[in-house]
């Protein structure tokens, strides 16, 4: 069972005021649910303390301030956590390159990347993928158009993602991100 400390304490704070003003695309809610729900995930597949970590922050670099919030997360929570979060950043530029470049790099980061990247991305788009089913349930097709994407091209990208994650992971997570992923395909 993972024990977690006064670090985790600390990362939850400050990823709450990171992303305090951002919200998620579709419902609208604080996006720190989304943090929150992934570390959860990430707890219940037994990872450690710094995977549930990396978790909290794992959106941090991309959507709140790039290489500064890089070198924040190195300095207050140490160089494995910044490790886990970098495998999990699609960019930390801005503008972001366009989307179809930034998914074809980032499935091929976690093919090569750590079990600890793997379980906190695995995490991350299933929970992702939660909120896309939700979404769609309520809204139908409606859905795709808070994207710059294509529903098509979300489904090739987890599908993607599944097909490594699968490779080592066996768990529940792999599991329902399949059965979600074919509900979405119908």
């Amino acid at each position: 069972m993972t024990k977690l400390t006064k670090k985790f304490e600390q990362a939850l704070v400050y990823a709450t005021q990171l992303h305090c003003n951002q919200n998620r695309k579709v419902d609208k809610i604080p996006y720190i649910s989304h943090l929150l729900s992934v570390s959860a995930l990430i707890l219940e597949a037994g990872g450690t303390e710094e995977e549930t970590i990396a978790g909290l922050l794992h959106d941090a670099v991309e959507d709140q301030g790039g290489k500064a919030t890089r070198e924040e997360i190195r300095q207050q929570f140490g160089e494995t956590i910044v490790e886990i979060v970098d495998g999990c950043t699609e960019s930390d530029i801005t503008p972001k390159p366009p989307w179809k470049e930034r998914k074809i790099k980032y499935i091929e980061n976690i093919r090569n990347a750590s079990d600890s990247v793997k379980l906190v991305s695995l995490a991350d788009k299933l929970h992702n993928a939660r909120s896309l089913l939700i979404g769609y349930r309520n809204q139908g097709d409606k859905l795709w158009d808070y994207f710059s994407s294509t529903k098509e091209d979300k489904l090739w990208f987890y599908g993607e993602l599944l097909k490594i994650y699968k490779q080592n992971n066996k768990s529940f997570m792999t599991l329902e991100l399949e059965r979600i992923l074919k509900e979405l395909s119908l």
